[in-house]
């Protein structure tokens, strides 16, 4: 049971229940009339990764789906939360790559997003065997990476939001979704 293709996709929600939140949130996301299982980190070899639209359209409602998900919810006003998805690709399409997921408090999407990027990249590159300075800027090690040969590309998504002004569950929700 090896995914072929994978989709990137995210949502937000808000409601006086942290569960009808986070169903919400699935809606935004698309993803909320699947039986979602979370699985960990590895990107499938060979596995395209494809538009959210063209994947949603080979899944189908009740169906077990393996994803990578970050998930973070407040409910204290005003309060910021991300949930964010980093992807690193090797370039050998026969190899494995990797996803990581970053949930977290009063980082904006940009810092989120970059540093579950930073996450999945570090993972492929220890794999690799790739030199690097992990004391350096995420920048600087993104050019060693691709620089290496062996790092074909790295990418995330990243949802954020504040919480509710009046105290009602804010959820977000960002996922890497396979099909088998």
């Amino acid at each position: 049971m090896i995914p072929r293709k994978s989709f990137l996709t995210k949502g937000t929600g808000v409601h006086k229940d942290r569960l009808a939140s986070f169903e919400l949130a699935l809606r935004d996301a698309g993803i909320e009339k699947f039986n979602l299982v979370c699985v960990s980190s590895i990107l499938p070899p060979n596995c395209k990764i494809v538009p959210r639209e063209e994947g949603l359209k080979e899944l189908k409602p009740g169906s077990i789906v393996h994803c990578v998900l970050a998930r973070n919810d407040t409910n204290e006003p005003q309060r910021l939360v991300a949930s964010a998805i980093g992807t690193a690709v090797p370039v050998k399409e026969n190899n494995y790559g990797y996803i990581s997921e970053h949930h977290s408090y009063g980082e904006d999407e940009e810092t989120a997003g970059e540093y579950a990027e930073d996450l999945a990249a570090t993972m492929l590159a220890t794999t690799l065997g790739i030199e690097f300075d992990a004391e350096s800027a995420w920048h600087e090690r993104e050019q060693v990476y691709k620089t290496s040969g062996h790092i074909f590309d790295s990418f995330h998504t990243c949802k954020t939001a504040n919480g509710d002004k009046e105290g009602r569950w804010t959820t977000v929700v960002a996922a890497m979704v396979f099909i088998i």
